[in-house]
Parts: structure tokens; sequence; C-alpha cells
């Protein structure tokens, strides 16, 4: 893509914004035109009506449970307008790691065409910063399976379903840099042999490199660990021009063994550098040194990642990738340099219908799987795009082309700004309770600072916290919080206990400190886990379908996800129980 093409593209960006609210209209007219012969939609009375006071009258506000019956239809083979005018020809599956099992979505050109505008938005604002033409980028992406419903529809992740489109293929070609690996190695079914296969990829085309990036923070920092386990075999193949025997299946094999052939001085090049680095800090640009940045979605839950990442990428910058879900996109990174935690998203006003429920103490007590119908509750009275208040946290409404409408994705954003008079938003949370027993209100991130102030015992001892996650055990009485810790060596018994304590006055909220002190609340309890049982429950999701690009570490365990506790309870070695309130 040349300037031109990147700077039209910007252009339109700041034109589509310009007047937001008006951009939306014509947005929600097009979606509801697109789809005025859906069922769904004349059930409820629309009569051919596009405009937002009509839409909003008569369209609740629904969660995936509702619309759920009507997915399955469309699963099965029911091929009449029954969400949309036009049949649906594949579904996604979301990552099924919070509620332990994939939903289905509908899935359409259209969502392709609205990742391509998202891609190219933040690549414009992006390369004006970080220009990365005419080289490689090292790209830790996987493609998962795919399953046939009862109705012959295609079932595969959200990512999947793009990177297989050729519209995704014609549109990377033109605004990034090409991937190392070959499609066999994207797709194949083997994901540990997909992981080796990239990083091998990468080293033949070092000096080639110019951004490396994966979907989210966490296969970027797996795919260094895993890299300090395997260099010398990875040496070994570029020595010898000889894949590894590891690599079974023969499409992948074949393919990465076309692009590599003897090279003794580089494998001396890249074993030289291994062995002068110090605990890998730093390894990324050291074996990369063309490379620009380093590129996924570090929001959220990937937020605990940065740490390692960080160790991994010494001074090279850590870049937020754009914000959406498997039901579609919300916005785009447009200010790249910012830090991660500091990453904002830029709502493109064309790509769907959005509307915003102003969150507040007593709305916070309602639960997200509220039904429709109590969903016009006045308190909970949505706004439109360009009437949010800066500072303010609001839960998103979604409506998309692909049969979604005012579909309540679950997702915490703080406004962080305007740009233009589009919002810019801050991801803050999952809107659903993470831990809580009765008045206590702890969520993700009170987790995440949970862990980061009790990992702090853990720096004297030069450990570090592999993966966590947390389960609120209620079969005792009082019922307890459970933190599940997998470290990276053996730590004291002293220092993990303290840890424990730590961990349970860390959590702040008022409903839990004063449930803790009247002890209706038990003692926090700290679980460590063995070596690599984190990646079975990786493995895990895996067998289940879903892709690594999409994997989400569950941080909350609950009966749902049985599977995930049983894996964590099967592998405990140690169990402290906090004293800080005795």
């Amino acid at each position: 893509m040349g300037v031109f093409s990147l700077e039209s593209v910007i252009e339109a960006f700041e034109a589509s914004t310009k007047d937001a609210a008006q951009v939306q209209r014509e947005t929600l007219r097009w979606i509801l035109e697109e789809n005025s012969e859906a069922e769904y939609l004349q059930s409820l009375g629309l009569a051919g009506r596009t405009d937002p006071e009509s839409f909003k009258a008569c369209v609740p506000l629904v969660t995936h449970k509702d619309l759920e019956p009507y997915v399955q239809r469309i699963a099965d083979g029911d091929f009449s307008p029954v969400l949309t005018g036009s049949p649906i020809t594949s579904l996604s599956l979301s990552s099924g790691t919070t509620q332990g099992r994939p939903k289905l979505v509908p899935f359409n050109e259209e969502l392709v065409k609205s990742t391509m505008q998202i891609y190219r938005t933040s690549y414009a604002f992006r390369n004006k910063e970080f220009p990365t033409m005419n080289g490689k980028a090292l790209q830790f992406i996987y493609g998962s399976k795919q399953f046939m419903t009862k109705g012959g529809l295609t079932a595969t992740t959200a990512t999947t379903n793009v990177y297989r489109s050729e519209q995704f293929k014609h549109t990377m070609k033109d605004i990034q840099s090409q991937c190392c690996s070959p499609d066999e190695v994207i797709f194949g079914s083997d994901f540990h042999q997909s992981l080796y296969c990239h990083l091998l990829c990468g080293l033949i085309f070092s000096e080639e490199v110019q951004l490396i990036s994966s979907t989210f923070a966490h296969s970027l920092v797996h795919a260094f660990r895993t890299f300090e386990q395997v260099w010398e075999e990875l040496c070994d193949d570029i020595r010898e021009g000889v894949l590894s025997d590891r690599i079974t299946m023969p499409a992948m094999r074949d393919a990465v063994s076309k692009i590599l052939k003897p090279n003794p001085e580089l494998a001396d090049t890249i074993r030289d550098k291994c062995e002068g680095l110090s605990n890998w800090y730093g390894v990324i640009p050291v074996l990369w040194p063309n490379a620009k940045y380093v590129y996924g979605i570090m929001t959220g839950s990937m937020e605990p990642y940065l740490k390692k990442l960080r160790h991994y990428t010494g001074s090279l910058p850590l870049m937020s990738a754009d914000y959406g879900s498997s039901e579609g996109w919300v916005g785009a990174n447009i200010n790249p340099s910012l830090a991660p935690e500091s990453a904002t998203f830029a709502v493109l006003p064309d790509i769907a219908y959005f509307e915003f429920i102003p969150l507040s103490e007593n709305s916070e007590d309602q639960e997200l799987e509220q039904s429709s119908s109590t969903s016009h509750n006045t308190e909970l009275e949505p706004v439109g795009l360009t009437e949010v208040e800066v500072g303010k946290e609001y839960e998103i409404l979604f409506t998309n082309v692909a049969g979604l409408y005012r579909y309540r994705l679950g997702d915490v954003v703080k406004v962080a700004g305007f740009h233009n008079s589009t919002p810019e938003l801050r991801f803050v949370r999952r809107r659903s309770l993470l831990l809580t027993i009765n008045i206590d209100k702890n969520t993700e991130k009170d987790l995440q600072l949970a862990v980061e102030e009790a990992t702090k015992l853990l720096a004297a001892e030069k450990l570090e916290v592999v993966d966590f996650s947390s389960h609120v055990d209620v079969s005792t009485d009082p019922g307890h919080y459970v933190i599940f810790w997998e470290l990276s060596g053996n730590a004291r018994e002293d220092v993990l206990s303290n840890c424990c304590d730590c961990l349970d006055r860390a959590f702040i909220d008022a409903g839990y400190v004063s449930s803790r002190k009247v002890r209706s609340i038990g003692p926090l309890e700290l679980r460590i886990v063995k070596r690599g049982t984190f990646q079975k429950i990786l493995d895990h999701f895996l067998s289940l379908g879903a892709a690594v690009s999409q994997f989400k570490t569950p941080r909350c365990v609950g009966q749902s996800n049985s599977k995930v506790l049983q894996i964590l309870d099967d592998n405990v070695m140690d169990n402290y129980f906090s004293s800080a309130y005795d």
C-alpha cells in the first residue's frame, strides 16, 4: 500500500468521525434495511422503520442466551431469514474460556470487511510512527479446527474465519509485512508443531523481520518460554538444513523444508547471541535486530503477561492491537505510541451501531445475564455513541449486520476522550463479577492487582508467577477465595505463607474487608500447582477446537468450568491459608 493509500485510509477515518452521530444513523439504517426480512426483527414490530428511536422502542437488550435458540436453528440448517436477510453461511466460536464452553456466533463476509477496515485504519496510524514496508513479520498466528454443524455450516473461531478469507489474504499483502511462515504452519492442526515452525521460520528470516505479533500477549510469552526450551534444537535444524523429527505433519514438514537450507553461519550467530543473554532479557531485539515493535492484544486479561513480555522485548516498543470480540469489532488503536496499559481505541462509527449503558453502584448489582424483559430498566437506559461522557464507565451494546441487535458484549469501558466526535475507549474489565460470595465484589482487575502486590514478595527469591487463576469455594462454611499459582521455581514455605496473607489483604473492596473481619468470608487459600498445569488447561481448550490465538486463561473458574477446576485441583502441590484477619 503506497503512501497515498495510507493517507486516504486516514482521511476516510477522519471524515467518518467528524459527524459520528449522523454516520451512526446511516449505519443503523443500512443494517436494518439489509435485514428487514429477518424473522427476529419482524416479530418485534419494527414494520420497516430504520430510525434509532423506533429501533430502541421496539428492540430489547439481549445477551447471547436470548439469541441462542435462533443461532441454534441456523446451525441446525434453517436457511430462512432468521436473524439476517441473507442466509448465514458460517459460524464463529468464542474462546469458551469464560463460561467453560464456546458460544456460536453468526458470521458473514461483512464482518470480514469490518475486520479489514479496522486493520487498515490502525496500520495507517501505526505506519506513520513505525514504518515497516517491504519486510517480513514473525506472526504467531494459528488456525483452529473446523467442524460442520448439523445443518452443514462451517463453525470455527472468528480469527480462523478471517484468516481463511480471500479478503484477509489480499488486504494483508497490501498493508503488512509478509508472514515468515507458510499457510501450512498457520493452519496446521498441531499447535506445538506450528509454534516450533513459527520460531524456525522467524530465525531463518531474522534479518528481514520488521515486526513480531500474535493475537494475544499470552501467545507471545508462551512462544518465547518455548524458545528457551528448544533454541538449541532450532540451531541444529538451521545448521544441518534438516527439519526436526518433532515435525510429523507431512504438509507442514514439506512447506518448511522448502525454505530451510543448511546455514552453519546463521546457526553459530544465533547460538552466540543466545549464550550471551542474561536470563533471556531482550532476546527479541537481539535475535531480530530490525524489528520495530511487538504487537498484539495486551489489555484486560492480557495485562498480567506484560512484565514477562517486556523482559523478552527489552527496549523494543510494545503496541496493543485493536479492540474487538468474537461478535465483531469496536475500535482501532490510533495512538500506537501509548503504553499498552494506557491504550485507547477510537470507535469506528460505520462498522456497527453502538450504544452504551451507564454504570452506577446500583446497576453494578444487576446480573449480566438478566432477561431481556427487565433490560429496559430506566436505571440502565443506554446512550448513543456521541452522548457518552469522558471519565465515565459504560457497558457496550452492539448491533451489527450479522444478526446481533442491542447485544450486550459484557465489556466495561471508560471514555478516555474523543477523536473528533467519536469516543476513545479504554478497556476496563468484563462486566460479570469475578469473585463474590455475599456483599463482596472483586473484578478481574482487582485479582490482577492483588496478585501483582503479592508477587513482589517473590522478587527476592528470583521467582515469578507463570500464570494464575481463582475460584470461589462455597463447599466450606463460610465460603472463601482460592487463588491458584504456577511458579517458575520452588519457594520457601514462609515466603508463600506471607504471599497468601498479602493476597488476602490486597483485596480492598469494602464488602470483602468487612466480611473477612466478621468472618462471613473465610481465610483466603493459596494453592501452588505443578509446573505445566496451565499448559494442560490450554491443551484442554485446544482439544475442544479452540485456537491458541484466541486463548485467554480463565481467571475465575466456576462450576461451569468443571474440567478446568479438576485440572487445577489434580495438580495442587501445596496450599496455604491466610492469617491476615486473625
